[in-house]
């Protein structure tokens, strides 16, 4: 089945076409990468399906349309990790936590022994049980990241929608978050998540999907999607291309000849 099915997506922001008939479907299991440049519409893909900007096309949630769905409907479907880590209130690191349960209790019902579990093991796979009872605005960066991160795995949603979640946290923690997403696509849930490290996207991810200005121009296994010649055309960089124990290894090294990026400006 389906968590996510998108057919025709289109995304028009101040006049200019962000997103142009976008199709993308995530199944159970699938730990997808969205990459591509600054601008190419990997944010705002995971905006549309969310419903939090105005799209053309249809957008299914776990085989429903979703529009039909209410707003806690798609919570108990979704999880969804923003690029904005900025927290406004003081509460503690597990009331913040905790708050991911809200969709799975009615109005004002008091949290379960099934919601202090979940919060339990979020808390637990983010490490970040030691400073439970601190405000969470007092936090760092990073570990306000990590906060976040616990809250969405709190939901305990079939597909987590996550934008930049490794921006700001240091190798350990990066590392730690990719293998964190590809157990939970081993258990069964889809992760989508947009990735500016072609060396994390191209070691953890189950499948690719890279967009260009708007559209996708490649779709599936890191090493059919992450190639020289797409590097080349794509980002104007070129790179180190090898195996390791884990899988794929890229590293970007430099740019490419001022010759290849005007022949890329030609072609695009």
């Amino acid at each position: 089945m389906s968590l996510l099915a998108l057919s025709g997506i289109g995304v028009a922001l101040g006049g200019r076409e962000v997103l142009g008939d976008v199709s993308l479907r995530v199944g159970e299991g699938e730990f997808v990468g969205l990459i591509g440049p600054n601008g190419a519409g990997k944010s705002t893909l995971l905006r549309a399906a969310l419903g939090l900007v105005t799209a053309r096309g249809t957008v299914e949630i776990g085989g429903m349309p979703a529009a039909r769905l209410s707003a806690r409907e798609r919570a108990l479907r979704i999880a969804y990790l923003p690029q904005e880590r900025e927290i406004a209130w003081p509460v503690s690191v597990d009331m913040l936590v905790g708050l991911g349960r809200a969709p799975h209790r009615g109005p004002f019902a008091a949290a379960g022994a099934k919601d202090g579990a979940a919060v339990e093991a979020a808390l637990a796979r983010m490490e970040i049980a030691a400073f439970r009872h601190r405000p969470a605005t007092q936090l760092s960066g990073g570990e306000k990241a990590r906060v976040l991160i616990a809250r969405a795995l709190a939901q305990e949603a079939p597909l987590l929608l996550a934008d930049e979640p490794s921006a700001g946290l240091d190798p350990e923690h990066q590392i730690g978050l990719m293998r964190l997403f590809a157990d939970l696509a081993r258990e069964g849930r889809g992760v989508v998540a947009s990735l500016h490290d072609l060396g994390l996207a191209a070691r953890w991810c189950t499948r690719l999907v890279l967009l260009d200005r708007g559209r996708i121009v490649a779709d599936g296994p890191p090493r059919q999607v992450l190639t020289p010649q797409r590097l080349r055309e794509i980002y104007a960089v070129e790179a180190f291309f090898g195996e390791a124990a884990g899988g794929l290894v890229v590293q970007p090294l430099d740019l490419t000849t001022q010759n290849a990026k005007d022949e890329r400006t030609v072609h695009r």
